[in-house]
Protein backbone atom coordinates (compact mmCIF):
# COMPACT_ATOMS: atom_id res chain seq x y z
CA UNK A 1 0.00 0.00 0.00
CA UNK A 2 2.35 2.49 1.06
CA UNK A 3 4.61 1.93 -2.10
CA UNK A 4 1.31 2.82 -4.09
CA UNK A 5 1.28 5.97 -2.36
CA UNK A 6 4.37 6.94 -2.62
CA UNK A 7 4.84 6.28 -6.27
CA UNK A 8 1.40 7.93 -6.10
CA UNK A 9 3.00 11.23 -5.60
CA UNK A 10 5.75 11.36 -7.76
CA UNK A 11 3.85 10.35 -10.99
CA UNK A 12 0.76 12.64 -10.17
CA UNK A 13 3.80 15.64 -9.42
CA UNK A 14 5.12 14.68 -12.81
CA UNK A 15 1.47 14.71 -14.93
CA UNK A 16 0.73 17.85 -13.35
CA UNK A 17 4.15 19.29 -14.39
CA UNK A 18 3.51 18.29 -18.15
CA UNK A 19 0.25 19.66 -18.03
CA UNK A 20 1.71 22.96 -16.68
CA UNK A 21 4.05 23.15 -19.26
CA UNK A 22 2.20 22.23 -22.46
CA UNK A 23 -1.15 23.99 -21.63
CA UNK A 24 -0.26 26.73 -19.26
CA UNK A 25 3.66 27.73 -20.54
CA UNK A 26 4.97 27.25 -17.65
CA UNK A 27 8.76 27.07 -17.86
CA UNK A 28 9.60 27.10 -14.19
CA UNK A 29 7.83 24.15 -12.98
CA UNK A 30 10.57 21.51 -13.60
CA UNK A 31 12.78 23.87 -11.67
CA UNK A 32 9.99 24.03 -8.81
CA UNK A 33 10.31 20.01 -8.74
CA UNK A 34 13.69 19.77 -8.54
CA UNK A 35 14.48 22.47 -6.05
CA UNK A 36 11.55 20.77 -4.05
CA UNK A 37 13.42 17.67 -3.93
CA UNK A 38 16.82 19.04 -2.35
CA UNK A 39 15.14 21.36 -0.22
CA UNK A 40 12.60 18.37 1.18
CA UNK A 41 16.09 16.35 1.49
CA UNK A 42 17.85 19.34 3.89
CA UNK A 43 14.14 19.55 5.89
CA UNK A 44 14.45 15.74 6.56
CA UNK A 45 18.14 15.59 8.21
CA UNK A 46 16.94 19.08 10.12
CA UNK A 47 14.37 17.10 11.60
CA UNK A 48 16.52 14.18 12.10
CA UNK A 49 19.88 16.06 13.65
CA UNK A 50 16.87 17.95 15.45
CA UNK A 51 15.10 14.67 17.21
CA UNK A 52 18.32 12.85 18.00
CA UNK A 53 18.69 15.20 21.40
CA UNK A 54 15.00 15.29 22.05
CA UNK A 55 14.13 11.39 21.11
CA UNK A 56 16.87 9.90 23.58
CA UNK A 57 15.66 12.37 26.53
CA UNK A 58 12.20 10.78 26.34
CA UNK A 59 13.48 7.36 25.60
CA UNK A 60 15.61 7.30 28.35
CA UNK A 61 13.16 8.69 31.32
CA UNK A 62 10.59 5.61 29.58
CA UNK A 63 13.25 3.45 30.05
CA UNK A 64 13.56 4.08 33.68
CA UNK A 65 9.53 3.84 33.87
CA UNK A 66 9.87 -0.09 32.38
CA UNK A 67 12.29 -0.54 35.04
CA UNK A 68 10.54 0.40 37.55
CA UNK A 69 7.76 -2.05 36.79
CA UNK A 70 5.14 0.49 36.00
CA UNK A 71 4.24 -1.57 33.50
CA UNK A 72 3.67 -4.27 35.34
CA UNK A 73 1.93 -2.52 38.07
CA UNK A 74 -0.65 -1.06 34.62
CA UNK A 75 -1.05 -4.54 33.36
CA UNK A 76 -2.39 -5.26 36.80
CA UNK A 77 -4.65 -3.02 37.10
CA UNK A 78 -5.89 -3.53 33.11
CA UNK A 79 -6.09 -7.55 33.59
CA UNK A 80 -9.62 -7.87 34.91
CA UNK A 81 -11.24 -5.79 31.87
CA UNK A 82 -10.10 -7.97 29.43
CA UNK A 83 -10.92 -10.70 31.06
CA UNK A 84 -14.56 -9.92 30.84
CA UNK A 85 -14.21 -8.35 27.28
CA UNK A 86 -12.48 -11.87 26.19
CA UNK A 87 -14.77 -14.08 27.56
CA UNK A 88 -13.75 -16.85 25.22
CA UNK A 89 -10.28 -16.63 26.67
CA UNK A 90 -9.72 -18.49 30.11
CA UNK A 91 -9.53 -16.74 33.13
CA UNK A 92 -5.56 -17.88 33.80
CA UNK A 93 -4.32 -17.83 29.89
CA UNK A 94 -1.00 -16.00 29.72
CA UNK A 95 -2.99 -14.06 26.35
CA UNK A 96 -4.62 -11.73 29.02
CA UNK A 97 -1.80 -10.83 30.90
CA UNK A 98 0.19 -9.78 27.71
CA UNK A 99 -2.66 -8.14 26.34
CA UNK A 100 -2.82 -5.83 29.60
CA UNK A 101 1.10 -5.48 29.16
CA UNK A 102 0.58 -4.34 25.63
CA UNK A 103 -1.76 -1.74 26.80
CA UNK A 104 -0.04 -0.37 29.24
CA UNK A 105 2.87 0.52 27.43
CA UNK A 106 0.84 2.01 24.96
CA UNK A 107 -0.87 4.10 27.50
CA UNK A 108 2.63 5.05 28.80
CA UNK A 109 4.25 5.68 24.92
CA UNK A 110 6.62 3.00 24.95
CA UNK A 111 5.91 2.01 21.37
CA UNK A 112 8.80 -0.10 20.96
CA UNK A 113 7.85 -1.95 24.23
CA UNK A 114 4.26 -2.16 23.23
CA UNK A 115 4.31 -3.84 19.27
CA UNK A 116 7.05 -6.67 20.84
CA UNK A 117 4.49 -7.30 23.40
CA UNK A 118 1.47 -6.94 21.30
CA UNK A 119 3.05 -9.88 18.59
CA UNK A 120 3.37 -11.77 21.59
CA UNK A 121 -0.35 -10.91 22.94
CA UNK A 122 -1.52 -12.16 19.43
CA UNK A 123 0.67 -15.42 19.43
CA UNK A 124 -0.75 -16.30 22.69
CA UNK A 125 -4.28 -15.84 21.36
CA UNK A 126 -3.90 -17.80 18.44
CA UNK A 127 -3.23 -21.32 20.38
CA UNK A 128 -6.92 -20.65 21.81
CA UNK A 129 -8.00 -20.02 18.33
CA UNK A 130 -9.71 -23.12 16.40
CA UNK A 131 -10.00 -21.61 13.07
CA UNK A 132 -6.14 -20.33 12.47
CA UNK A 133 -6.21 -18.66 9.33
CA UNK A 134 -9.52 -16.74 10.89
CA UNK A 135 -9.09 -13.81 13.40
CA UNK A 136 -10.70 -14.87 16.20
CA UNK A 137 -13.37 -12.62 18.43
CA UNK A 138 -10.68 -11.75 20.89
CA UNK A 139 -7.86 -11.16 18.24
CA UNK A 140 -10.03 -8.79 16.19
CA UNK A 141 -11.25 -6.71 19.97
CA UNK A 142 -7.68 -6.50 20.97
CA UNK A 143 -6.75 -5.32 17.21
CA UNK A 144 -9.04 -2.58 17.30
CA UNK A 145 -8.22 -1.18 20.50
CA UNK A 146 -4.30 -0.81 19.16
CA UNK A 147 -5.11 0.73 16.43
CA UNK A 148 -7.56 3.19 18.49
CA UNK A 149 -4.16 3.73 20.73
CA UNK A 150 -5.31 5.03 23.69
CA UNK A 151 -1.89 7.00 24.89
CA UNK A 152 -1.90 9.22 27.86
CA UNK A 153 2.08 10.80 26.81
CA UNK A 154 2.00 11.52 23.23
CA UNK A 155 5.78 12.09 23.49
CA UNK A 156 6.63 11.44 19.89
CA UNK A 157 4.24 14.79 18.67
CA UNK A 158 5.43 16.44 21.46
CA UNK A 159 8.71 15.95 20.33
CA UNK A 160 8.25 17.06 16.88
CA UNK A 161 6.87 20.21 17.89
CA UNK A 162 9.70 20.66 19.92
CA UNK A 163 11.98 20.26 16.92
CA UNK A 164 9.82 22.33 15.16
CA UNK A 165 10.37 25.49 17.25
CA UNK A 166 7.15 25.64 19.31
CA UNK A 167 7.77 27.89 22.13
CA UNK A 168 4.82 25.33 24.35
CA UNK A 169 4.90 21.91 22.69
CA UNK A 170 2.77 20.69 25.50
CA UNK A 171 -0.19 22.90 24.00
CA UNK A 172 -1.52 19.97 22.40
CA UNK A 173 -1.55 17.68 24.78
CA UNK A 174 -5.50 17.78 26.09
CA UNK A 175 -6.32 17.92 22.40
CA UNK A 176 -4.92 14.65 21.77
CA UNK A 177 -6.31 13.12 25.25
CA UNK A 178 -9.90 14.12 24.42
CA UNK A 179 -9.51 12.70 20.74
CA UNK A 180 -7.67 9.32 21.64
CA UNK A 181 -9.93 8.77 24.09
CA UNK A 182 -13.15 9.09 21.74
CA UNK A 183 -11.54 6.62 19.56
CA UNK A 184 -10.81 3.79 21.87
CA UNK A 185 -14.23 4.34 23.31
CA UNK A 186 -15.77 3.78 19.61
CA UNK A 187 -12.99 1.20 18.61
CA UNK A 188 -14.63 -0.47 21.81
CA UNK A 189 -18.37 -0.08 21.27
CA UNK A 190 -18.27 -1.04 17.19
CA UNK A 191 -16.45 -4.29 18.01
CA UNK A 192 -18.87 -5.14 20.93
CA UNK A 193 -21.82 -4.10 18.56
CA UNK A 194 -20.62 -6.79 16.40
CA UNK A 195 -19.69 -9.20 18.95
CA UNK A 196 -22.54 -8.82 21.23
CA UNK A 197 -20.54 -8.37 24.03
CA UNK A 198 -21.45 -7.88 27.31
CA UNK A 199 -20.66 -4.55 28.15
CA UNK A 200 -23.01 -3.79 30.71
CA UNK A 201 -21.42 -5.88 33.58
CA UNK A 202 -20.39 -4.40 36.90
CA UNK A 203 -16.66 -4.28 36.11
CA UNK A 204 -16.36 -2.96 32.73
CA UNK A 205 -18.88 -0.45 33.49
CA UNK A 206 -16.18 0.62 36.32
CA UNK A 207 -14.04 0.74 33.56
CA UNK A 208 -15.72 2.67 31.32
CA UNK A 209 -17.13 4.90 33.81
CA UNK A 210 -13.83 6.12 35.52
CA UNK A 211 -12.83 6.61 32.37
CA UNK A 212 -15.71 8.66 30.81
CA UNK A 213 -16.52 10.42 34.38
CA UNK A 214 -12.88 11.36 34.19
CA UNK A 215 -13.09 12.51 30.58
CA UNK A 216 -16.66 14.77 30.81
CA UNK A 217 -15.08 15.73 34.11
CA UNK A 218 -12.20 17.73 32.21
CA UNK A 219 -14.50 18.79 29.46
CA UNK A 220 -16.93 20.78 31.89
CA UNK A 221 -14.06 22.39 33.68
CA UNK A 222 -12.41 23.55 29.97
CA UNK A 223 -15.62 24.59 29.01
CA UNK A 224 -16.37 26.72 31.76
CA UNK A 225 -12.88 28.70 30.86
CA UNK A 226 -12.67 31.68 28.15
CA UNK A 227 -10.17 30.75 25.24
CA UNK A 228 -7.49 32.44 27.02
CA UNK A 229 -7.69 30.65 30.21
CA UNK A 230 -8.17 27.95 28.11
CA UNK A 231 -4.91 28.19 26.34
CA UNK A 232 -2.83 28.69 29.77
CA UNK A 233 -4.69 26.08 31.99
CA UNK A 234 -4.09 23.55 28.87
CA UNK A 235 -0.56 24.44 28.93
CA UNK A 236 -0.22 24.03 32.85
CA UNK A 237 -2.07 20.61 33.02
CA UNK A 238 0.12 19.32 30.33
CA UNK A 239 3.85 20.61 31.51
CA UNK A 240 3.08 20.16 35.29
CA UNK A 241 1.87 16.71 34.38
CA UNK A 242 4.97 15.65 32.35
CA UNK A 243 7.13 16.91 34.61
CA UNK A 244 5.16 14.94 37.20
CA UNK A 245 5.32 12.04 35.60
CA UNK A 246 8.99 12.10 35.59
CA UNK A 247 9.67 12.54 39.09
CA UNK A 248 6.88 9.56 39.90
CA UNK A 249 9.60 7.44 37.24
CA UNK A 250 12.29 8.55 39.15
CA UNK A 251 11.08 8.20 42.37
CA UNK A 252 9.56 4.79 41.48
CA UNK A 253 12.61 3.87 40.20
CA UNK A 254 14.40 4.40 43.55
CA UNK A 255 11.90 2.51 45.53
CA UNK A 256 12.82 -0.74 43.19
CA UNK A 257 16.37 0.11 43.99
CA UNK A 258 17.48 0.26 40.21
CA UNK A 259 20.26 2.59 39.11
CA UNK A 260 17.69 5.24 37.54
CA UNK A 261 21.25 6.78 35.96
CA UNK A 262 22.10 3.35 34.05
CA UNK A 263 17.88 2.35 32.74
CA UNK A 264 18.71 6.13 31.23
CA UNK A 265 21.74 5.52 29.62
CA UNK A 266 20.13 2.48 28.40
CA UNK A 267 17.16 3.74 26.80
CA UNK A 268 18.50 7.32 25.55
CA UNK A 269 20.78 4.75 23.64
CA UNK A 270 18.09 3.16 22.33
CA UNK A 271 16.58 6.55 21.16
CA UNK A 272 19.56 7.93 19.08
CA UNK A 273 19.94 4.62 17.27
CA UNK A 274 15.82 5.17 16.63
CA UNK A 275 16.41 8.79 15.64
CA UNK A 276 19.19 7.06 12.83
CA UNK A 277 16.47 4.62 12.15
CA UNK A 278 13.90 7.60 11.03
CA UNK A 279 15.42 9.64 8.51
CA UNK A 280 15.05 7.40 5.41
CA UNK A 281 11.81 6.88 5.79
CA UNK A 282 11.34 10.41 6.68
CA UNK A 283 13.34 11.58 3.79
CA UNK A 284 11.21 9.14 1.55
CA UNK A 285 7.81 10.61 2.73
CA UNK A 286 8.77 14.54 2.74
CA UNK A 287 10.51 14.39 -0.56
CA UNK A 288 7.55 13.03 -2.53
CA UNK A 289 5.11 14.94 -0.46
CA UNK A 290 7.16 18.07 -1.35
CA UNK A 291 7.06 17.16 -4.78
CA UNK A 292 3.11 16.76 -5.01
CA UNK A 293 2.87 20.41 -3.44
CA UNK A 294 5.64 21.58 -5.58
CA UNK A 295 3.37 20.41 -8.28
CA UNK A 296 0.18 22.33 -7.63
CA UNK A 297 -1.50 18.77 -7.06
CA UNK A 298 -1.96 18.85 -3.32
CA UNK A 299 -3.12 22.81 -3.60
CA UNK A 300 -5.64 21.22 -6.66
CA UNK A 301 -6.91 18.33 -4.17
CA UNK A 302 -7.02 20.99 -0.93
CA UNK A 303 -8.94 23.58 -3.70
CA UNK A 304 -11.93 20.69 -4.17
CA UNK A 305 -12.28 19.81 -0.37
CA UNK A 306 -12.62 23.42 0.20
CA UNK A 307 -14.95 23.93 -2.44
CA UNK A 308 -16.95 20.85 -1.23
CA UNK A 309 -16.96 22.15 2.52
CA UNK A 310 -17.56 25.73 1.89
CA UNK A 311 -20.91 24.82 -0.24
CA UNK A 312 -22.18 22.86 2.56
CA UNK A 313 -21.64 25.86 4.69
CA UNK A 314 -18.89 25.16 7.26
CA UNK A 315 -15.79 26.64 8.16
CA UNK A 316 -12.64 25.35 5.48
CA UNK A 317 -9.55 25.64 7.66
CA UNK A 318 -8.88 22.45 9.07
CA UNK A 319 -8.90 21.35 5.45
CA UNK A 320 -5.08 22.24 5.00
CA UNK A 321 -4.79 19.72 7.88
CA UNK A 322 -6.82 16.73 5.90
CA UNK A 323 -3.43 15.15 4.23
CA UNK A 324 -2.47 13.66 7.74
CA UNK A 325 -6.07 12.53 8.39
CA UNK A 326 -6.18 11.17 4.80
CA UNK A 327 -3.14 9.29 5.78
CA UNK A 328 -3.08 7.93 8.95
CA UNK A 329 -5.31 5.18 8.48
CA UNK A 330 -2.71 4.15 5.86
CA UNK A 331 1.01 4.80 6.51
CA UNK A 332 2.38 6.18 10.34
CA UNK A 333 5.51 7.19 8.37
CA UNK A 334 3.38 8.82 5.50
CA UNK A 335 1.13 10.71 8.34
CA UNK A 336 3.89 12.13 10.58
CA UNK A 337 5.48 13.39 7.33
CA UNK A 338 2.66 15.21 6.37
CA UNK A 339 2.10 15.91 9.85
CA UNK A 340 5.61 17.80 9.54
CA UNK A 341 5.03 19.00 5.74
CA UNK A 342 2.26 21.03 7.40
CA UNK A 343 3.79 22.37 10.12
CA UNK A 344 6.72 23.23 8.00
CA UNK A 345 4.46 24.83 5.26
CA UNK A 346 2.26 27.13 7.81
CA UNK A 347 4.25 27.32 10.62
CA UNK A 348 4.32 25.19 14.24
CA UNK A 349 1.59 27.16 15.90
CA UNK A 350 -0.81 27.61 12.95
CA UNK A 351 -4.21 26.40 12.83
CA UNK A 352 -3.57 23.82 10.11
CA UNK A 353 -0.35 22.26 12.37
CA UNK A 354 -2.21 22.31 15.32
CA UNK A 355 -4.81 20.39 14.04
CA UNK A 356 -2.17 18.20 11.67
CA UNK A 357 -0.82 17.10 15.51
CA UNK A 358 -4.19 16.36 17.26
CA UNK A 359 -5.35 14.08 14.34
CA UNK A 360 -1.85 12.40 14.55
CA UNK A 361 -1.98 11.43 17.83
CA UNK A 362 -5.80 10.47 17.91
CA UNK A 363 -5.60 7.31 16.38
CA UNK A 364 -3.17 4.18 15.14
CA UNK A 365 -2.13 2.86 11.56
CA UNK A 366 -4.84 0.87 10.72
CA UNK A 367 -3.47 -1.12 8.24
CA UNK A 368 0.34 -1.27 9.46
CA UNK A 369 -1.36 -3.15 13.10
CA UNK A 370 -3.21 -5.67 10.92
CA UNK A 371 -0.22 -6.46 8.61
CA UNK A 372 1.83 -6.80 11.96
CA UNK A 373 -0.37 -8.35 14.33
CA UNK A 374 -1.99 -10.93 12.07
CA UNK A 375 0.89 -11.18 9.67
CA UNK A 376 2.99 -12.34 12.67
CA UNK A 377 0.16 -15.39 13.52
CA UNK A 378 -1.13 -16.29 9.56
CA UNK A 379 -4.23 -14.66 9.85
CA UNK A 380 -5.80 -14.03 6.40
CA UNK A 381 -9.32 -13.86 7.17
CA UNK A 382 -9.68 -10.60 9.39
CA UNK A 383 -13.16 -10.25 9.70
CA UNK A 384 -14.42 -7.04 10.67
CA UNK A 385 -11.32 -6.20 12.28
CA UNK A 386 -10.54 -3.49 9.80
CA UNK A 387 -14.28 -2.24 9.29
CA UNK A 388 -14.51 -1.18 13.72
CA UNK A 389 -10.50 -0.19 12.65
CA UNK A 390 -11.55 2.28 10.39
CA UNK A 391 -14.36 3.69 12.22
CA UNK A 392 -12.42 4.06 15.49
CA UNK A 393 -10.33 6.25 13.69
CA UNK A 394 -13.24 8.59 12.04
CA UNK A 395 -14.16 9.22 15.18
CA UNK A 396 -10.74 10.14 16.62
CA UNK A 397 -10.51 12.21 13.50
CA UNK A 398 -13.72 14.03 12.99
CA UNK A 399 -13.15 14.59 17.63
CA UNK A 400 -9.36 16.02 16.49
CA UNK A 401 -11.10 18.28 14.37
CA UNK A 402 -14.02 19.59 16.61
CA UNK A 403 -11.63 19.60 19.76
CA UNK A 404 -8.85 21.63 17.49
CA UNK A 405 -11.57 24.10 17.04
CA UNK A 406 -12.61 24.72 20.42
CA UNK A 407 -8.91 25.26 21.75
CA UNK A 408 -7.34 26.64 18.84
CA UNK A 409 -10.02 27.94 17.00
Amino acid sequence: MLNWIWLFFFFSAFLSAISQLLFQGNTDIFNLLVASLFDMAKLSFDIALGLVGILTLWMGILKIGEHAGLVEKLSRLLSPLFAHLMPEVPRNHPALGHISMNFAANIMGLDNAATPIGIKAMQSLQTINPERETASNAQILFLVLNTSSLTLFPIAILMYRAQQGAPDPAVVFLPILLATSASSIAGLLAVAFVQKLNIFNRVVLGYLGVMVAVLLSLVAYLASLNPDELSKVSSLMANSLLFSVVILFMAMGIRRKINVYESFIEGAKEGFQLAITILPFLLAMLVAIGVFRASGMLDYCLSALRWSFDWLGMDTRFVDALPTAFMKPLSGSGARAMMLETMNNYGVDSFPALIAATVQGSTETTFYVLAVYFGAVGIKRIRHAATCGLFADFVGIVTAILVGYWFFG
